[in-house]
């Protein structure tokens, strides 16, 4: 019980250290003391807007989904890239509608920033009354394939790992 008050969310402790390390190339004593100190008081300041932790109830799926976005950054990245440097004309920039399948606000926000990871596309807001993520492509010559895309690819999974 003590424990818990001292780390109310160890996993996101272990977490955003392990983050910081990798995004910082922590290689000072003094950037490894910062990103501890981060860890350790970030969960304090998230925990009126999390008073009950999501479950993570699929650790493996989450880390082969983690891996699958890191892939799929790079190759928007080299989409972006093609299509920013092609001529502009060819693009066909959209504002789209994704009906979710989500419940869970959590959830939902966990897709729409995964959204908005991938370059190429942003999420701009998540409806709770509709339950839709609004979305802006650079380039959707085609909406359907996108929603269908982001569904298959991002909200499944996601539905998996916190099972909702």
């Amino acid at each position: 019980m003590r424990m818990r008050r001292l780390l109310p969310r160890p996993a996101l402790s272990l977490t955003l250290f392990l983050l910081w390390a990798a995004l910082t190339n922590a290689a000072s004593l003094g950037s490894l003391i910062l990103g501890a100190l981060l860890a350790l008081g970030l969960p304090f300041a998230v925990l009126p807007f999390w008073p009950d932790a999501p479950r993570l109830t699929r650790p493996a799926v989450a880390l082969k989904f983690a891996a699958h976005i890191a892939w799929d950054m790079l190759l928007a990245n080299w989409a972006v890239a093609r299509r920013v440097v092609g001529p502009v004309a060819k693009l066909h920039p959209a504002f789209v509608d994704v009906p979710l399948d989500l419940r869970d606000p959590f959830a939902a926000t966990v897709l729409g920033s995964i959204v908005s990871l991938t370059p190429g596309t942003v999420s701009i807001d998540v409806d709770r009354d509709r339950w839709v993520l609004q979305v802006h492509a650079l380039d959707a010559p085609d909406p359907d394939a996108l929603i269908r895309q982001i569904k298959q690819h991002y909200e499944a999974p996601i539905r998996e790992i916190f099972s909702c």
